[in-house]
């Protein structure tokens, strides 16, 4: 079917034999050939190496069903050599429009004896085999042609596509020409053949197209095919002026850092190919407002490389709190962490606090806010009869009380109508068993009024109660299991690299001291040692985040918790309590997602 001019073979009158065509299983969306990051093209491969397949289709009108396609001509070149040519009519199986017919010259009679699509599109699809696909309005043809594969059960190959329309409104102004049509474009590049609406004359018209607009992209600065494809899409004129900023940045794990003129850090991020994220910013898919404005103050950036994609995550979270980058939305103000615990004296309360001290004994957290840290506090409040003044109690003077004793929500420690024992033993003791081992008191107390306020038909308040429930189990199933990494003075854990080779993590105390990646066919156990004596000396402290942050050390754990990853070494045991809160974890996720009719008949 590779020919110069038409293919035909014989087909009986549609009118009598031809079968009815099946409905297809296709709905068109946006074109992922579109993508720069689909296809087996290398984006950086240089236009004039590229192998580009130029096609023009014709058809019935209409919407993509399928079918409807009439002719197909498709012409492959590269480095402005034509290498093949593919041309054929269609038998679309349906009535030809007359409109058509007047347009492009294409009767009803030229295309009985022609193929049918699915006996056309095993050889069009190997023309375009490895090669970036070029249309006039290519949303148009390819959605025809994804149509009809999807129907006939071919794959589409999803190949990068070139769009000439796109391309020569980037280009081209509007005194050059005054619109994007291919007639208009062929006459303003004096192409050797003129657009004449049949399929093969149109391809060799927009081949020509094609070469002049290239030869309008150097003084653009675009020179690769995924160059290209990006700049004939929407991007606005900054990611344009300042799609320099990408170039020369390696292709390795690490960290990127958008500098303003000053040097001050706008924007930190992270990624296991630096090159192709940062790139990403100057494209069309990047459509966030504040991206846009950090895009317009960025100066250059900077590139941390790092061994693998963990370390990556921690530099990037560490510069993130030491900088505080303006369009940073997460991770920027850690200091700004709280934790819930209980007062010393001989009736304790809950207290919100910054920090922990040495001689803290009983807490929760930490909580990224105080809103979240109330939740947690109104929780306990719920479940156990923890005095919520803040007066100091003292045990030879009486303090009048509040209305929460006259409601029976306080024994009235203030009345001293409760020994500090009692107290102790009623209020304080569950607060401190949930948070250090088993917060089943507390559970059970919660999902007992929660029970108790939907038989009443109370279900906003128990609502409130079910969210207070999760803002318990949540801060206690997270403190638990970060206290059970940052126990272990000294942990090494080891992950197969993707290229060969181990990526190696040395923990002390739930932070990063260390990390490395041993070369392939290598026993890692050298690199292991190495890693040790460069380590980063870490001392222990007080609290379930001694060493580091809480996020941090969670994206620790992420790591160390996948599968594929191994413990190498450790210094100690690593395990939580047996009956600790880690086992409401499917209470948590009915409590999160609104499920409290279900909530009654949890009693783990």
């Amino acid at each position: 079917m590779v020919t110069d001019g038409t293919a035909a073979t014989g087909v009986s009158d549609r009118g009598a034999s031809v079968p009815p065509m099946a409905q297809a299983e296709y709905v068109q969306e946006s074109l992922a050939g579109l993508d720069p990051a689909v296809g087996g093209v290398d984006p950086a491969l240089p236009l004039y190496a590229t192998t580009f397949v130029v096609v023009d289709l014709e058809t019935t009108g209409g919407a993509p069903d399928g079918g409807g396609i009439t002719e197909i001509g498709a012409v492959k070149v590269r480095g402005g050599e034509q290498l093949g040519v593919l041309a054929t009519l269609v038998n679309p199986g349906q009535p030809i429009p007359p409109f058509i017919t007047v347009l492009t010259g294409i009767t009803q009679a030229m295309l009985v004896p022609a193929p049918p699509i699915e006996q056309v599109l095993p050889s069009f699809l190997e023309f375009i085999d490895d090669a970036v696909l070029v249309a006039h309005n290519a949303p148009y043809d390819v959605g025809f042609l994804k149509a009809a594969c999807a129907k006939h059960g071919y794959r589409w190959p999803n190949p990068r596509v070139l769009d000439t329309a796109a391309l020569a409104r980037r280009v081209l102004t509007r005194d050059e020409v005054p619109n994007r049509k291919l007639g208009t474009l062929a006459a303003y590049f004096r192409t050797a053949t003129q657009p004449t609406h049949r399929a093969l004359d149109d391809a060799k018209a927009t081949v020509d197209v094609l070469h002049g607009l290239i030869g309008r992209l150097g003084g653009h600065r675009v020179d690769t095919i995924g160059d290209a494809i990006e700049f004939a899409r929407a991007v606005t004129p900054t990611q344009r002026r300042k799609r320099h900023l990408a170039e020369g940045l390696p292709k390795v794990p690490g960290v990127y850092i958008f500098r303003a003129a000053d040097d001050r850090p706008l924007y930190v991020g992270t990624s296991v190919d630096i090159a192709t994220r940062v790139r990403s910013y100057f494209t069309a898919g990047e459509k966030r407002a504040r991206i846009s404005e950090m895009l317009g103050a960025a100066e250059r950036v900077e590139a941390v490389e790092c061994a693998h994609s963990l370390e990556a995550e921690v530099r990037e979270l560490r510069l993130i709190a030491a900088h505080a980058p303006p369009y940073n939305r997460r991770s920027k103000y850690p200091e700004r962490m709280v934790w819930l615990k209980l007062t010393d004296g001989p009736y304790p309360r809950l207290s919100i606090v910054r920090d922990l001290s040495p001689t803290d004994t009983a807490y929760l957290g930490p909580f990224t806010s105080r809103r979240a840290a109330e939740l947690a506090a109104a929780g306990f409040h719920d479940a156990v009869p923890l005095r919520q003044c803040t007066h100091r109690l003292s045990l030879r003077t009486v303090t009048p009380a509040c209305a929460l004793a006259e409601l029976g929500r306080c024994p009235a420690p203030c009345e001293h109508k409760i020994t500090p024992e009692e107290y102790d033993d009623s209020a304080a003791a569950p607060f401190r068993t949930a948070t250090a081992s088993d917060p089943q008191p507390v559970v059970d107390a919660l999902l007992a009024r929660i029970d108790v306020l939907s038989r009443d038909q109370r279900y906003e308040e128990a609502a409130v109660v079910r969210s207070r429930l999760a803002a318990v189990l949540r801060a206690t199933v997270r403190m638990q299991r970060l206290a059970a990494l940052t126990g272990i003075v000294e942990l090494a854990a080891a992950r197969p690299a993707a290229r060969g080779g181990w990526e190696l993590a040395l923990v002390r105390h739930g932070r990063l001291a260390g990390a490395g990646v041993s070369p392939p066919g290598v026993h890692p156990r050298p690199t292991l040692t190495t890693i040790r004596a460069t380590a980063e000396t870490v001392s222990g402290g007080h609290g379930p985040v001694p060493a580091a942050t809480a996020e941090e050390s969670e994206r620790i754990l992420s790591w160390l918790e996948r599968p594929e990853t191994r413990l190498v070494e450790m210094s100690s045991g690593w395990s939580s309590p047996a009956s600790g809160a880690g086992r409401f974890r499917d209470l948590l996720a009915k409590a999160e997602g609104g499920a409290s009719h279900q909530l009654s008949t949890e009693r783990s």
